[in-house]
């Protein structure tokens, strides 16, 4: 029997305290500023991670300090929800180093997207807790607390359910779904393929973007997909931004959208083009591990989150 969705962190309170952490690339004080100020607007408090500002190379420190940092954060009762300040690339590096027994018994909001699907799938996998792919501190000086992005992330974490109603996509195959919905970075799901961390798809709504990725490589990652049994048992399957996508100097011949409404054509489950989210100018919060309604008519697409 499928479950109705993943075991949902407790809400947030106004006064509850957000623990700030980065698991992959460094990021200083001034690059949070926005973010603090954000969350002190909406009546929240906050606590930076120990090691948040250690340096080594690209990262936010090594890949033990960020993942202490994580694991404390579950650890800490005070703490409320975990919220990753950018992504970039190191997620991964923390997973052998994670104790999912704490996590289990400590579960809470963990929220971000891009390199932060590593976690997402971890926890998915491996806790069946939900987590929480949105916007993350670095880019909060994008937005105001009137944005769709900070607005639906905070209605989350205070236990509301969200509307979204976006325009009807040209490529969309029309239809309406229920269903758990999973994702978030598309190559990242490809690097986890075989790992502790790989995503369960059957059944599922499975959501996906991706940012600065040669064509070819998608259509790669997508045959995978394929080949792999991920998106033949889906209810439906949601694609956000696909954003400043790279050519070869050989045209591939197809876009990103193109190559993936032909991995998927001879399937008959809804597919919805151009959600907002992901690495573009809107990044709407999404409750992964929850199940949510998709309805389409003519005109528009409708989620309930």
């Amino acid at each position: 029997m499928m479950l109705n969705s993943f075991q949902r962190p407790a809400s947030l309170s106004k006064g509850d305290v957000i623990a700030i952490i980065s698991t992959a690339r460094k990021i200083s004080l001034d690059e949070l500023k926005p973010a603090i100020q954000i969350i002190e607007k909406l009546g929240y408090k906050y606590k930076l991670g120990k090691n948040l500002f250690k340096i080594e190379n690209q990262f936010a420190g090594s890949r033990t300090e960020r993942a202490e940092d994580l694991q404390n954060a579950f650890e800490d009762t005070e703490v409320k929800a975990i919220l990753c300040a950018r992504g970039g690339y190191g997620t991964v590096q923390l997973l052998p180093l994670l104790d999912l027994e704490v996590i289990n018994k400590n579960p809470k909001w963990l929220i971000g997207y891009s390199d932060v699907t590593v976690l997402h799938s971890f926890l998915h996998h491996n806790s069946k807790i939900q987590t929480l792919h949105a916007s993350m501190p670095i880019n909060f000086k994008d937005y105001n607390t009137e944005s769709q992005s900070i607005k639906s992330l905070f209605l989350i974490l205070e236990g509301k359910t969200v509307s979204y109603k976006i325009p009807v996509a040209k490529n969309n195959r029309k239809g309406d779904a229920e269903g758990i919905i999973v994702g978030g970075n598309l190559s990242i799901i490809y690097s986890l393929r075989g790992t502790l961390a790989d995503l369960d798809t059957d059944n599922k709504i499975l959501f996906i973007e991706d940012l600065d990725e040669y064509l070819y490589h998608i259509d790669r990652i997508m045959m995978n997909l394929k080949i792999g049994g991920k998106l033949d048992k889906l209810k439906a399957l949601v694609v956000g931004g696909m954003s400043d996508m790279n050519d070869n100097d050989t045209p591939f011949g197809r876009s990103a959208k193109q190559i993936i409404y032909d991995a998927v054509e001879e399937y008959n489950y809804p597919l919805v083009f151009d959600f907002p989210a992901g690495h573009i100018s809107e990044n709407y919060a999404i409750p992964m591990g929850k199940k949510i309604q998709i309805r389409q008519d003519n005109e528009f697409v409708y989620f309930e989150m």
